[in-house]
């Protein structure tokens, strides 16, 4: 090894890097243009031709206005034509919205787990005169 490489080194990491040729899709992206984008991934083989032994994958995706701004939904369709994808995108965003409320929930019950109340200052102090003892001494 050169005392320019190390064994961290993001570059020689990204040589690693391989596509999964056995694996491939090509993205096919459907909109209502309104608030409905479904998105099928279809298997194709190395040379761009249709892999009929794999089944289409489908995806619900929207953006939802909330408190803090938009929110993007991205949910899994169980669906085998985009038909059925369409009828099953109400449903898919749904189960999505929910999981995302129970996690930003789990989120704050964590948070508010960690805060620390401090139970006074050594001495007993914290009542009015900053904890002074004694009278005025004037």
């Amino acid at each position: 090894m050169s005392s320019d490489e190390s064994p961290q080194d993001p570059l020689q990491s990204l040589s690693e890097v391989k596509v999964d040729t056995s694996n491939l899709y090509r993205e096919e992206t459907f909109t209502d243009l309104r608030i409905a984008t479904i998105r099928r991934l279809v298997p194709i083989r190395l040379d761009g031709s249709p892999d009929d032994s794999r089944k289409p994958l489908y995806s619900a995706q929207t953006t939802l206005m909330s408190q803090a701004g938009p929110l993007p939904v991205e949910a899994p369709i169980d669906a085998a034509t985009l038909e059925e994808a369409a009828e099953k995108f109400p449903a898919a965003i749904q189960e999505a919205v929910d999981r995302l409320i129970e996690e930003a929930k789990e989120i704050r019950r964590r948070e508010a787990s960690r805060i620390v109340v401090p139970s006074g200052m050594p001495g007993g102090g914290g009542g009015a005169g900053g904890g002074i003892l004694g009278g005025s001494g004037f």
